[in-house]
């Protein structure tokens, strides 16, 4: 018992030094190795054109030589063909990017 208290406190301490982006970026890898259960819905206009599910998470595309972010985000996810909000039978995981000039689009995370 006194070694998990320990050990959390030993971690409490440790996670206060770091910074607000380490921490955050602690937060995502955590996120990410917990999975979600994401959809991401592309608009042109009022209409929904494009639906993704099941997406464990979107990253910002960083430049190889600069290390800087670039204006598009990437992911893998279902492609919702028919648009009907469940993965069905031939409807496979792909990869998809979108820029940030693009048309409106909405990530949420599937209520269960």
């Amino acid at each position: 018992m006194r070694k998990s208290i320990f050990l959390l406190a030993t971690a409490a301490l440790l996670l206060s030094g770091c910074t607000q982006e380490t921490q955050n970026k602690l937060g995502r890898a955590v996120q990410n190795w917990t999975g979600t259960d994401g959809v991401l819905e592309v608009y042109a206009g009022d209409k929904l054109v494009k639906r993704f599910l099941k997406i464990d998470k979107i990253s910002t595309a960083m430049g190889t030589s600069d290390s800087s972010p670039r204006p598009y985000r990437f992911g893998y996810g279902v492609l919702d063909a028919n648009l009907n909000g469940v993965k069905d039978a031939g409807e496979k995981k792909v990869y998809f990017e979108f820029s940030d000039y693009s048309t409106p689009y909405v990530f949420y995370e599937q209520p269960k």
